[in-house]
């Protein structure tokens, strides 16, 4: 993993709406993953689109743990 690889994003979690900086790893290409939140530490979905052609974060879609992504 190289840091030009990573974006900062601000999202907010769905759980208790606390806003905070994610790092998304853009050299993993489209991914699902998992993330929890700095504040309630609850168990975040993370779905994560990246273009193959650009390799640029095309989107990127967070949901609690039983929401289907």
């Amino acid at each position: 993993m190289h840091e030009e690889e990573l974006e900062s994003r601000a999202v907010h979690c769905p759980y208790c709406d606390t806003p905070f900086e994610l790092l998304v790893d853009l050299s993993q290409g489209s991914h699902a993953t998992w993330e929890d939140c700095p504040q309630c530490c609850a168990p975040i979905q993370l779905r994560i689109e990246v273009s193959p052609a650009s390799g640029e974060l095309v989107s990127l879609d967070l949901g609690r743990d039983d929401d289907v992504l």
